[in-house]
């Protein structure tokens, strides 16, 4: 039988994780509730960490942060440890539910990689600071850390980074503001006999990403997955909640932010 969670969600939170569709798609699991909530979820703009800190106090089982920006989580990592909360976060595209598959298939041809390029679109109007963060935290994701991360130029409509891989490859990310092309992340790495192309679009909707594999045998196609990262992220702290364990999540946020330190 499943278990069952009640949940408690600020109105900022609930506009930009679409809390309530999330909810209702798995109604075995989570049911809406009050402050004293088994699970609450957080806007990620600043000062969330905080806000986290004490919806621990409050008692709360799980948080789900949506969409974060850089902070220190130190203090909110001692908490949750010794609380034994479950925090999740829920990012634009590092959550998305073919991030495992598409990592696998990176991460398998990384050390022959001779190159890797990406994108990341966003409406006209975007802050590119936050856009930057959101598509490392994918990159990173995927391919694992970056080395010799260093900001090329950025301005209000883009930036460029360039890094090496673990190997010594050079890697580019690349960010556009603008309303010209669909808002989502690219990714293209290339070995000495073929490579892998990953695409995640925005998570507002079940739109799927595409994760294809090219070598000698061929194009291989990743098995095509129609969930939300908004849902995706639901799922895997219901996991947690359910078997007691604690996620990694804050603790790879800590390395992006130091990362991100960086390129200041």
């Amino acid at each position: 039988m499943s278990k069952h969670y009640s949940v408690h969600t600020t109105p900022e939170a609930q506009e930009a994780g679409a809390v309530a569709l999330a909810v209702a798609s798995l109604p075995e699991t989570f049911a809406p509730a009050s402050t004293t909530a088994d699970v609450h979820v957080i806007n990620g703009r600043p000062g969330w960490t905080d806000q986290a800190i004490e919806a621990i106090d409050a008692g709360a089982r799980g948080i789900i942060i949506v969409n974060p920006v850089t902070e220190s989580v130190e203090d909110l990592q001692d908490a949750a440890e010794a609380n034994g909360t479950a925090i999740v976060l829920d990012q634009r595209w590092a959550s998305s539910p073919a991030a495992a598959g598409a990592e696998d298939a990176v991460r398998t041809m990384a050390g022959r990689a001779a190159v890797l390029d990406s994108v990341a679109t966003a409406p006209a109007g975007s802050d590119a600071g936050g856009l930057l963060a959101d598509h490392l935290a994918a990159v990173v994701r995927l391919t694992g850390p970056l080395e010799n991360l260093r900001l090329v130029n950025r301005g209000t409509h883009g930036y460029t980074v360039s890094a090496q891989l673990a190997n010594g490859a050079p890697a580019a990310l690349q960010g556009i503001v603008s309303s010209a092309r669909p808002a989502g992340v690219h990714l293209s790495l290339l070995t000495d006999d073929g490579g892998a192309s990953v695409a995640l679009p925005e998570p507002l909707a079940a739109w799927p990403a595409t994760v294809k594999v090219t070598g000698p045998q061929g194009e291989l196609l990743l098995p095509t997955l129609y969930e939300s990262a908004h849902r995706a992220t639901w799922r895997r702290l219901k996991d947690h909640l359910d078997t007691g364990t604690a996620p990694t999540d804050l603790h790879r946020f800590a390395a992006l932010t130091e990362s991100l330190s960086t390129l200041s």
